[in-house]
This record gives C-alpha cells, sequence and structure tokens, in this order.
C-alpha cells in the first residue's frame, strides 16, 4: 500500500486561451507553478490561500477533476492522466464543493446517499447499508425520509458528505464546504468532518478561507501565486504573522492579539492558536 494516499510531483496548470471568433485570443494563465505535495493517508491537511492563489486548482487534480500540464499526480499509485482508471481514482478520493445545492440531485435524502452508489452497481441490501452508515455518520439519518431542500445549509452540505462517505473513500476534499454557512453549519460540518478523520480515519484534504478551521488541521499548507510558501503544523506555520498578512491572509484572533501584545513591548507568544491557552497567557501577564 502506498505510504501517501496523494502525491503531486511539480505540476503546472495553466488556464487555456481558447476564445470566440472574431476575438483576440486571451492570454494563457498559468495557475499552479511547479506545485510537489505528499498527503499522507490518514492525516488531516488545510489548504489556505487568498483567492486566485491556486488552492482550489490543486484540490481539483487530487480526484482528476483537472489534468496537470506538467508534473504527475498520482492517487493511491494511480497517474491520473490514465483515463481508464478514473474510476478507481474517485472511489478513492471523494469531493465536497462550496455550494451543497451542486451536489443534491435528488428529492429524499436517501435517494441521494444512494445515488451514486446506483450509479456503481452496488447491490439493493448493501447500498441500505452504506447509506444508513453514511447518514448515521454525520447525523443525518433522522432526515433520511425528508426533501433536502426542507433543510438548512449546514444539514444539506452535511447530506453531500454523506453521499461521498457512502462510497467509501479513503480520503475527502472539501472545497470551502462551509464558505455558505452560518456559524451554527459551519460548526456542524466542522464536527462532521473531524469525527471522520478521528474515527473512521478518513484522510481530509480541507480548502478554507477560515483560520480557526485550519487551525484544527494535523498539517496547513499554504498557498500564494500558484506556488507552495508555507507547510507545517498550525502553530508554527500561524506564528509566522506577518509573513501571512503580506500575502492577504489572517492568523487566528487569538494569535494576532499575541502578535499586537508583542509589538506592544509585552512578553508574547504568536504560537498560540486556541483560547483556552491564550486565557493562561494573558492570566501569567497580569501576574506579571
Amino acid at each position: 500500500m502506498e505510504k501517501n494516499i496523494i502525491s503531486a510531483q511539480k505540476v503546472e496548470f495553466y488556464y487555456n486561451n481558447e476564445y470566440e471568433e472574431n476575438e483576440a485570443p486571451k492570454p494563457v494563465k498559468q495557475v499552479l507553478k511547479g506545485v510537489s505535495l505528499d498527503i499522507p493517508r490518514g492525516g488531516f491537511t488545510a489548504i489556505l490561500g487568498h483567492n486566485g492563489s491556486g488552492k482550489s486548482t490543486i484540490a481539483k487534480h487530487m480526484n482528476a477533476i483537472l489534468l496537470p500540464c506538467g508534473g504527475t499526480v498520482w492517487v493511491d499509485g494511480i497517474d491520473t492522466r490514465d483515463e481508464e482508471k478514473l474510476f478507481d481514482i474517485r472511489s478513492r478520493v471523494g469531493m465536497v464543493f462550496q455550494n451543497p445545492d451542486n451536489q443534491i440531485v435528488a428529492t429524499i435524502v436517501e435517494e441521494d446517499v444512494a445515488f451514486a452508489l446506483e450509479n456503481m452497481g452496488v447491490p439493493p441490501d448493501e447500498m441500505r447499508e452504506r447509506v444508513d452508515d453514511a447518514l448515521r455518520s454525520v447525523g443525518m439519518y433522522e432526515y433520511r425520509e425528508h426533501s433536502p431542500h426542507q433543510l438548512s445549509g449546514g444539514q444539506k452540505q452535511r447530506v453531500a458528505i454523506a453521499g461521498i462517505i457512502a462510497m467509501r473513500p479513503e480520503c475527502i476534499v472539501l472545497d470551502e464546504p462551509t464558505a455558505m454557512l452560518d456559524p451554527k453549519g459551519r460548526k456542524e460540518v466542522l464536527k462532521t468532518i473531524r469525527k471522520l478523520n478521528a474515527k473512521f480515519g478518513i484522510t481530509i484534504i480541507l480548502i478554507t478561507h477560515y483560520m480557526e478551521e485550519a487551525a484544527l488541521a494535523d498539517r496547513i499548507v499554504v498557498m500564494d501565486n500558484g506556488e507552495i510558501i508555507m507547510d507545517g503544523v498550525p502553530r508554527e506555520v500561524f506564528s509566522n504573522v506577518e509573513l501571512m498578512k503580506r500575502v492577504g491572509l489572517d492568523v487566528p484572533q487569538v494569535t494576532e492579539l499575541m502578535y499586537l501584545l508583542g509589538k506592544s513591548g509585552l512578553p508574547s507568544d504568536t504560537h498560540i492558536i486556541d483560547e483556552d491557552e491564550c486565557a493562561e497567557a494573558l492570566l501569567e501577564l497580569l501576574k506579571e
């Protein structure tokens, strides 16, 4: 078994210069500039970057929605350019998008979760078991006979995730899955993502622009202008406050607070990324 579920080596990607008749050719835009990235099995990786940094583009290479213009992407040892293995690739790596409405196709929740399984030819008894297990794993089993359109944004996104889980992938790529949700919906989806990783060992790749979400990951990859500029554990990445700001990103609020205290001359630690740690550090400062 391959150690890495996904391995990208020197990946380049260009948006082509297709144009309409009688129009001037549009310039080719290079979006990925030799990106190399290994995703080990069972990990939880967050990928950060401002709009246009290439984070969603590299995500779409991870289950062959996009194919590299240069370099190679392997999924469980399979080259994503191998058209005959497309089904194998997508059964190993599932993708969840920003807008759950774009992924929900049926009028009943359980039918939506079963949709891909029907296309895969899964036998009815096994399909029933997989659908029920997937809905339970995201806390949506009691809504199995509801219409998806009656659900909240967070519930719809959990149904979309259940549809991927039912396929039993080894890895799930989530491309800004909470961007269209309210705080409650975001919390529900994040709890689900963490459970899938911790309890079921599913490899998680989370594309996000929320720093507090990224802080929950084991590892953060920061992209800027089509390249990886940082790759490490959240404490190390977020401690680079000035570099993060220079590429148009924030850091968790508690890290920002410690950074500002440090700039004002007080002893502080920008490796702090959680509220309890921050509260303890502030108490120590007050004692001093």
